[in-house]
């Protein structure tokens, strides 16, 4: 694993670099409504200016970068605290799985709106009884004439509000092997016989949303691969998720790390500053090496893409590792902060405008969004260690 960087990809660090540094945006809004059309603008300046979709190709509207480039734009957004993109899911899961297994047709109707977010996406995977399971996925869709006739349910569905398409996993064929009888479709968030409704999160947030299909039609056009070939276009989707949002994410929390150990050096517990406090001393060392750990844990697997491959295994590894270090991280800035932490954003006396409690309250989630520890932990240990199935 080399981490140095050539003379060419330095330069594109600095031309980016200043761009951010001209180009990016004020602090996000706090309601939902207003941060969506925050982050379609962000992300449409970003495209116009030709910094989204770096490694995609220029055909479809990308750059034509190589992933390189890719990741010293994450490491640069993430140094300039830009917000996330809304568009993340189209982003880092439906593009990729449309230029690897949609039709020509496809890739050139959704791609170039998909990365101007003209067009936002969601994903239509979990539903009341099928999240750590998800081949027990009940949404049906039967085929009538040219169409699928979609009803069921979807939860946990992110930006599902304000969403265009969402890729929808149904179920088409009862009566094949669970895992056998799925496809892959992409649904207008327009249809009639469509209802989303938010989810009022831990942190006040209402970024989750259940939706609810009767009766939806699809195109028979809009399956992305085969008729019941769904499932192993839905690991490819999952296997980018883990890998390049646990990829993203350790950069965003090495960003929050520095905070917390810049406010462990000013803030004062007992008259004396609380990074004296050989207690917390040690829960911050611990931090910067798991910090460490998953930093280089990340780089190290992309050498598996770089050679041409695609995510593997390995990202159960990283989001595992990832979000449990999160939540211990943000557990330390709760420590920091003592009986501070219980005010909230809004509060008067709140240090940092209660961000360290907003982003604590928020990681409780991590742990189970994009596959829960413990699904991690049965990937890790059959395709990883090659531990049998337990009965």
């Amino acid at each position: 694993m080399d981490l140095s960087y050539s003379p060419q990809e330095e330069q594109f660090r600095t031309e980016l670099r200043s761009w951010l540094e001209a180009n990016a945006p004020g602090p996000e809004p706090e309601s939902m409504s207003e941060r969506a059309a925050y982050g379609k603008a962000w992300q449409r300046k970003l495209y116009d200016a030709g910094w989204c979709g770096i490694a995609w190709p220029k055909e479809y509207g990308g750059r034509g970068a190589t992933l390189i480039e890719q990741i010293i734009f994450q490491e640069e957004m993430a140094r300039a605290r830009t917000p996330q993109l809304v568009n993340l899911a189209g982003l880092t899961m439906g593009g990729p799985v449309l230029m690897a297994h949609g039709t020509d047709a496809q890739k050139r109707r959704y791609l170039k709106p998909l990365l101007a977010a003209d067009e936002i996406w969601c994903q239509g995977f979990s539903e009341p009884n099928a999240g750590s399971d998800l081949a027990a996925l009940k949404t049906r869709a039967v085929l009538d004439g040219d169409d699928f006739v979609v009803n069921g349910q979807k939860v946990w569905t992110s930006w599902a509000r304000y969403a265009d398409w969402c890729m929808l996993l149904v179920r088409t064929d009862p009566d094949a092997p669970k895992h056998r009888g799925i496809t892959f479709l992409l649904a207008d968030m327009h249809s009639p016989g469509i209802t989303v409704r938010p989810l009022k999160q831990i942190n006040a947030d209402e970024e989750f949303n259940e939706v609810f299909f009767e009766d939806v039609r699809v195109p028979r056009a809009n399956v992305i691969g085969q008729i019941n070939g769904g499932w192993e276009i839905a690991i490819t989707t999952l296997m980018h998720e883990r890998a390049t949002l646990t990829f993203s994410r350790q950069l965003q929390s090495r960003v929050a790390l520095n905070d917390m150990l810049a406010f462990a050096r000013t803030w004062q517990r007992n008259g004396r500053p609380a990074l004296s406090d050989p207690l917390i001393r040690q829960q911050v060392a611990q931090a910067i090496i798991e910090s460490d750990t998953i930093k280089y844990t990340a780089y190290r697997s992309l050498t598996r893409t770089l050679r041409g491959g695609a995510p593997g295994p390995e990202g159960s590894i990283e989001k595992l590792f990832w979000s449990e270090m999160y939540q211990r991280q943000l557990e330390t800035a709760l420590t920091i902060e003592g009986p501070f932490a219980q005010l909230l954003k809004g509060s008067p006396r709140a240090p940092l405008d209660g961000e360290f409690p907003y982003l604590f309250l928020y990681s409780r989630g991590r742990t189970i969004a994009a596959g829960s520890s413990e699904v991690q932990r049965n990937i890790v240990a059959e395709r990883v260690l090659g531990l049998p199935r337990a009965k």
